[in-house]
């Protein structure tokens, strides 16, 4: 990463995320910069603050002066966090605030990023690729302000396959397992090449399954009207959501 970061020409820019939580970014660019640096998610730098808890809505701040305000389809803190980034990157070659937030405004997002699958019996499905604890944290985050605040009914209920490469070795199991603390009800699915135990990482935290067809027809007799259905995979997770909307 800091050969990427040497790359960088004098005249350029890294964006950066300032979040406090990303130390290895700060350890990155301590072995040096050659040039500008911008934040975001931190102050100095580009910075928001929420109009709606969900993201959907949002002010953009650059230090202490209030840049533009986005209202979009996106929710989730790290979809704040991409749109700041796109702000400290758009700047840097003349486009202007305010044409930032409009296209921003009218961007629907993007496949796969709590995407709404579909509804069947009062129940919501949605797909999202969200495969590493901060990601999980996020989304679910998100869409729990989004759909259940207020005192919305329904339950969050999440259901995850450990597919990447990093998830299969283990790499962020206990992290992973308290990534779900938002989620009313959690699945998990136990893959044959998965190297750990989902069962006694996640304890009574979660059901875990080694069948697909088992887990989805628990989850569609689990499932009840006003219910929120996130499956989380960075995979087609044998096509859990057509199969869970089909029994419902």
């Amino acid at each position: 990463f800091h050969h990427l970061v040497r790359t960088v020409p004098h005249s350029g820019r890294l964006v950066v995320n300032g979040a406090p939580h990303e130390t290895a970014l700060t350890r990155v660019l301590g072995m040096g910069a050659w040039s500008e640096v911008k934040h975001f998610n931190a102050a100095p730098g580009y910075s928001a603050k929420l109009l709606r808890e969900d993201g959907s809505a949002f002010e953009v701040w650059l230090n202490d002066k209030l840049q533009a305000t986005v209202h979009w389809a996106c929710v989730g803190q790290h979809n704040v966090g991409n749109a700041l980034a796109v702000f400290a990157a758009a700047d840097h070659i003349g486009i202007s605030a305010a044409q930032i937030a409009a296209g921003l405004n009218n961007f629907p997002g993007v496949k796969r990023r709590l995407e709404f699958k579909g509804e069947a019996r009062g129940v919501r499905v949605y797909d999202d690729f969200a495969h590493h604890p901060t990601a999980i944290i996020t989304t679910l985050d998100g869409l729990r302000a989004r759909e259940l605040g207020n005192g919305q009914a329904g339950r969050l209920i999440a259901v995850f396959e450990p597919r990447s490469n990093t998830m299969r070795l283990g790499s962020h199991a206990e992290e992973t397992a308290a990534a779900f603390a938002a989620a009313d009800v959690v699945y998990v699915y136990q893959r044959p090449d998965l190297s750990w135990n989902a069962a006694d990482v996640f304890g009574n935290r979660a059901q875990v399954f080694t069948d697909l067809p088992t887990m989805v027809a628990a989850i569609a007799a689990e499932a009840r009207t006003h219910d929120h259905v996130l499956i989380m995979s960075n995979g087609d997770f044998g096509g859990v959501h057509g199969k869970l909307l089909a029994i419902l």
